[in-house]
């Protein structure tokens, strides 16, 4: 297979199906051979993100993720897409593991939002204990020019039972729940704009998008950046990653 792409999934894996649900159905396609050409790394085994970001006597992701890295480089895809926004903790490491360039899901999110939402002063962010921890999204928020917002002790205890107990444990979307979330982070602590920085709330934004807020949803907005990469190397177009190294990559 020719100009290809590689998926690191698993984190979880009904996040990274919402993910291939999204670049499947935005893929410009009337025929099979119009969809791109990508192969899907669903490491399910990788463990919890967050545990390990909290507490670095739980098992640690870094490895896991690594070995994926190196048995897929042999293949040489052209680009890797890691659908979890709180292993980009170990983002500076692991690209330093291969050659090929690994998308930064908050970087291409930030990007997005300082494009689109230039004027707002605070943004809100909602993600898991372990990316809040990590500042990876405070820390890309921040040298946009924007503050960031987390709300209060009654916010996060709502995201966590939205992330685990419901979509992780039970496979499910409580709409009310994720709603309700969005809806007290604008009219209690006054943001106009949601970072949503975990992808299983993108899930929850995929199934539940009837709502009145402006959220930036890092996966959907990776999930259309991947689109154009991939549609660029169909089209025999040399990606100079030189110039993306701002919009797509890490430092």
């Amino acid at each position: 297979m020719k100009d290809f792409f590689t998926i690191i999934g698993g984190m979880g894996t009904m996040a990274t199906e919402s993910y291939l649900r999204l670049l499947n159905q935005r893929t410009p396609a009337h025929r099979d051979q119009d969809y791109l050409n990508y192969l899907l790394v669903n490491d399910a085994t990788v463990p919890d993100r967050t545990s390990y970001i909290l507490d670095h006597t739980q098992p640690n992701f870094f490895p896991n993720l690594k070995e994926d890295l190196e048995q897929q480089s042999l293949l040489n895809p052209a680009f890797f897409v890691m659908v979890c926004n709180t292993a980009h903790y170990f983002y500076d490491e692991l690209q330093a593991v291969t050659q090929v360039p690994l998308l930064h899901m908050p970087r291409t999110a930030i990007s997005y939002l300082k494009q689109h939402y230039p004027n707002e002063k605070k943004i809100g962010l909602i993600a898991t204990a372990g990316t809040i921890a990590d500042h990876v999204y405070e820390n890309e928020i921040k040298q946009a020019g924007f503050e960031v917002e987390f709300g209060d002790e009654t916010i996060q205890p709502m995201v966590n039972e939205l992330i685990y107990q419901d979509i992780k444990e039970k496979n499910i979307v409580d709409h009310d729940l994720y709603h309700r979330i969005l809806q007290q982070m604008h009219d209690k602590f006054g943001v106009n704009v949601i970072v949503l920085g975990c992808t299983e709330l993108s899930l929850a934004q995929e199934k539940a998008p009837e709502h009145p807020y402006h959220v930036i949803d890092a996966q959907s907005i990776i999930a259309d950046q991947t689109i154009v990469l991939a549609q660029k190397l169909r089209a025999g177009e040399v990606i100079d990653w030189s110039v993306a190294k701002n919009t797509y990559l890490g430092k």
